[in-house]
């Protein structure tokens, strides 16, 4: 029995971006810094007009949290207080204990695992190369947080 061999084509991506110099810019790995493309005010413009946006929503978010969590433990506390629901006090002060437990044994292991430890240093980098961009957005995040 024969067996009849499909020909594929096969997609080389780095081929496909050097032809391509809107591709390349975007995703090339020497496009690391925003300074070598933006001037100083373009970057504090995205910077801060991307923190503003992201300030705001972390704001109405957190409203929306904090609404939701408060007015839930408020409706908790009425139905244990009428008799609809009964709090075992005891099993959650020793699951409060257990986590404890837990929060000190995990925090005493200060140890960060190799994989985040590489993406914290990522990251890190990134800011340092992009030091107008992150101040932008660190203004414009404190000022969408207060508006």
């Amino acid at each position: 029995a024969g067996v009849k061999e499909d020909s594929l084509n096969v997609l080389d991506l780095a081929e496909y971006t050097k032809n391509r110099p809107w591709w390349r810019k975007v995703f090339s790995p020497s496009s690391g810094s925003s300074a070598e493309k933006y001037n100083v005010a373009t970057q504090l413009v995205i910077g801060g007009v991307t923190g503003w946006c992201t300030g705001f929503i972390f704001q109405k978010v957190g409203k929306l949290a904090a609404t939701a969590v408060g007015g839930g433990f408020f409706l908790l506390q009425i139905a244990n207080h009428t008799g609809y629901i009964k709090v075992d006090w005891k099993l959650v002060e020793r699951d409060v204990n257990k986590a404890k437990q837990q929060l000190k044994f995990h925090s005493s292991r200060n140890k960060m695992s190799p994989e985040v430890k590489s993406r914290v240093d990522e990251v890190i980098i990134f800011l340092k190369k992009n030091i107008i961009l992150t101040g932008g957005f660190a203004g414009g995040f404190l000022l969408g947080m207060a508006s």
